[in-house]
C-alpha cells in the first residue's frame, strides 16, 4: 500500500531537482537560441554545457507557450494556459488523493504522482518566473530578484535546458520529400519536469493491463455434507 507521505516526497523531491536546475540555468547561462528559431540556432551558439560525450548537452531555452514551443493567444492565452495548468495540478492533488484511498495499483499511483510533480513543476514557471527574474538574452544572464521582473504574474516562460541528440544522420535520398534532409534522435530540449511526466505517461501505456487488472471472481458453492435421510424410504 502506497502512503500520502510517500507520494508527497516523491512529488517535493522531483520539484526541488526541478527547480534547482531551472534556477541555476537562469541565473548562469544566456539564451542559446530561441523558439522561433529552434532548429537553426543550436549550432551557432554553442553555448551548451556537454556531458557524456557530448551525447547529453544542456542548453537555456524559454519555453513561452505549450509543448515545442507553440505559442497560444498572446497575453491571454497565455493568462488562459497557466489558468488551465493551475486547475489541472489543483484537480491532480486530489485525484491522488482518491487513488490512495481506493488503493490502486502502487504502479499507478506512482506515475500519477510522476505526472503531477512535472505539471506542478512548469505551472510554478509559468506563475512566477516572470516576477522573479530579469529578462534573459543571447548575450545577457539574468539575475533572479530584480526590482522589476520581465513579466508580470502567470505569465512566466518555462525554462528548458536538456537535450540529448543521440543519433545525427541525414535521410536517404530516396526518402520521399525529406530525402537529404538531416535527420536528429532526439532532438527536443526539456527539462526535469517534462522528463517526469514522460516517464509517468509512458509507464502507464506500457503496464496498463498489470495496473488496472481486475480481480478475479470469487464463486461460492455450497456443498451438502449430511444429506437428510428420508425415513420412508424402506429397502426391501
Amino acid at each position: 500500500m502506497v502512503k500520502a507521505r510517500n507520494v508527497f516526497l516523491l512529488v517535493l523531491l522531483i520539484i526541488i531537482a526541478d527547480q534547482t536546475l531551472k534556477v541555476w540555468v537562469k541565473t548562469h547561462m544566456p539564451l542559446s537560441y530561441q523558439w522561433d528559431s529552434y532548429h537553426a540556432a543550436v549550432s551557432p551558439y554553442d553555448k551548451g554545457i556537454h556531458f557524456l560525450g557530448n551525447k547529453g548537452q544542456i542548453y537555456f531555452v524559454e519555453n513561452e507557450g505549450m509543448a515545442w514551443g507553440k505559442k497560444f493567444g498572446g497575453y491571454w492565452g497565455k493568462m488562459a494556459l497557466t489558468l488551465f495548468r493551475l486547475v489541472a495540478v489543483i484537480f491532480g492533488v486530489f485525484y491522488i488523493q482518491s487513488i490512495i484511498k481506493k488503493k490502486y495499483h502502487k504502479g499507478f499511483i506512482i506515475c500519477a504522482a510522476l505526472i503531477f510533480a512535472g505539471a506542478l513543476g512548469n505551472l510554478i514557471d509559468s506563475m512566477f518566473y516572470g516576477l522573479i527574474f530579469e529578462e534573459s538574452a543571447v548575450d545577457h544572464v539574468a539575475k533572479i530578484f530584480p526590482a522589476h521582473g520581465y513579466a508580470g504574474f502567470l505569465h512566466g516562460s518555462v525554462v528548458d535546458m536538456l537535450y540529448f541528440p543521440l543519433i545525427r544522420s541525414h535521410y536517404p535520398s530516396w526518402f520521399p520529400f525529406i530525402g537529404g534532409d538531416d535527420f536528429e534522435f532526439f532532438s527536443p530540449v526539456f527539462n526535469i519536469a517534462d522528463a517526469s511526466i514522460s516517464v509517468g505517461v509512458i509507464a502507464i501505456l506500457l503496464f496498463q493491463k498489470r495496473f488496472f487488472q481486475k480481480e478475479p471472481a470469487t464463486t461460492t458453492s455450497s456443498i451438502e455434507t449430511n444429506p437428510s435421510v428420508n425415513d420412508s424410504v424402506q429397502v426391501s
